[in-house]
């Protein structure tokens, strides 16, 4: 099967041994794809995985560090094909990621996270506040990672509402407003994990203001939990906050990447992050770099066939993360299902500093 053809499967209906077979066929076929257009990625599985077209199981595919995407430019697609090209957020001091995309990729991102996202929300469209200020938006000089994950998770919605200014101060008068003109339609929302509690549950609990958002309403949060946890928030608190302040019960959390943006990874209400029939994850030994089982913390490596401008569908992350388990969740939902821990602090991927540089697409 190619991954052209895996796209049209249902987001969780394939069971581990189709997902796997399914999953090989897609991946493999985009491996010989980019080997073929992509020099520098061709000259990395040349130098580092044997040269192999093909593999027997997902555990052999030729990976690239997320690192390399902030040391060199990777395309797969000619020059004149790109329209758009996103810029991780990155830290100080950092070289942000850059990636690329052609019309067909970046569709296919788009078409594959509003599939996702409507077997946890339903096929509905929501009246939709965003936890972020707009403005960045207006500005292609500032377009992140930040900017594209709004843009593709407004789609999910209507009559959108950006609830912070510039300042990313909340305006408390047109939440209320918004309320009203929507008091018997649930309301879906979407902010950055660390932004939420900061500029809307914290900033609410500073003013001692409340709001009654209709049943149903969900909220979509994302980014990594290091600045909460320095601040002793935990999962469980987080969510609590928000249904006593807010009356939200339905929150989901996600996992996803620049680097393989649209590649999602839902968080159940059993509080474990999904797989879909397009991507998965593999788990491996910090050290080592073998694949480890079930229960086994360590790197995660990320699986996707929606990359095709660049060579992103097989990536070794720095985060931390551990498999729960697979076609088992209580939520019905089957793939694997899977837990984050953080990120692996102060590291330097063997692979990415054992291959000499190269240049520039």
């Amino acid at each position: 099967m190619t991954a052209a053809e895996l796209l049209k499967s249902r987001p969780y209906a394939p069971s581990a041994p189709e997902k796997r077979a399914m999953l090989l066929d897609g991946l493999n076929e985009l491996t010989v794809h980019h080997r073929r257009n992509c020099v520098p990625y061709d000259r990395i599985v040349k130098a580092l995985f044997n040269g192999a077209d093909t593999v027997d199981e997902l555990s052999a595919l030729p990976w690239l560090p997320v690192r390399l995407f902030k040391r060199t430019d990777l395309v797969s697609v000619p020059h004149e094909k790109i329209v758009k090209t996103l810029v991780s957020s990155g830290t100080t001091g950092q070289l942000p990621s850059r990636i690329f995309l052609d019309r067909e990729t970046a569709s296919s991102q788009a078409r594959i996270l509003a599939t996702i996202a409507g077997d946890f929300l339903g096929k509905a469209r929501m009246p939709m506040l965003i936890i972020d200020d707009a403005s960045f938006l207006r500005d292609r000089t500032r377009f992140n990672a930040r900017a594209a994950a709004i843009l593709g998770f407004s789609s999910l919605g209507r009559d959108h509402l950006y609830l912070l200014d510039e300042q990313l101060l909340p305006d408390w008068n047109a939440l209320s407003s918004y309320l009203e003109a929507h008091r018997d339609t649930p309301i879906l929302l979407f902010g950055f994990t660390f932004i939420v509690w900061q500029n809307f549950v914290e900033a609410a609990l500073a003013e001692e203001r409340s709001f009654h958002f209709p049943p149903g309403s969900a909220l979509i949060h994302g980014g990594g939990w290091k600045r909460l946890e320095d601040r002793k928030v935990s999962e469980e608190s987080f969510k609590a906050a928000l249904a006593e302040r807010f009356g939200i019960e339905r929150v989901h959390n996600y996992y996803g990447m620049v680097e393989q943006v649209g590649s999602i990874y839902f968080e159940c209400e059993h509080g474990r992050l999904h797989t879909p029939a397009y991507s998965d994850i593999l788990i491996r030994d910090p050290v080592s770099l073998e694949p480890l089982g079930v229960g086994e913390a360590g790197l995660v490596q990320v699986l996707s066939v929606l990359p095709r401008s660049y060579p992103g569908h097989s990536l070794l992350t720095e985060d931390l993360g551990t498999i729960v388990g697979e076609d088992d969740c209580p939520c019905g939902r089957n793939g694997k299902s899977f837990r984050i821990h953080g990120r692996l602090r102060n590291v330097e991927m063997r692979g990415c500093s054992d291959t000499r540089p190269v240049p520039a697409v």
